[in-house]
């Protein structure tokens, strides 16, 4: 499995999650050629089966705790 963050599309909150409708924050790119949308919650609860079948993978969770503005 790669994970990846760019040639790929970015996620917008127009993308949703497959499972539940959640605004997407994972899009894994299957080995069939097919892809799947995950909220962070159901990217981490199938995130072992996910690397087993995934080609690549854009992980965009670190949007849920970068703060903007704030300062190092």
């Amino acid at each position: 499995m790669t994970t990846a963050v760019a040639p790929s599309t970015p996620l917008t909150a127009a993308d949703r999650c497959d499972r539940c409708g959640a605004q997407a924050y994972l899009r894994v790119e299957l080995q069939s050629g097919g892809e799947l949308l995950f909220c962070a919650h159901h990217a981490r609860e199938h995130g072992d089966k996910l690397k087993e079948i995934a080609v690549t993978v854009v992980d965009e969770t670190g949007k849920l705790t970068d703060k903007p503005g704030a300062s190092a």
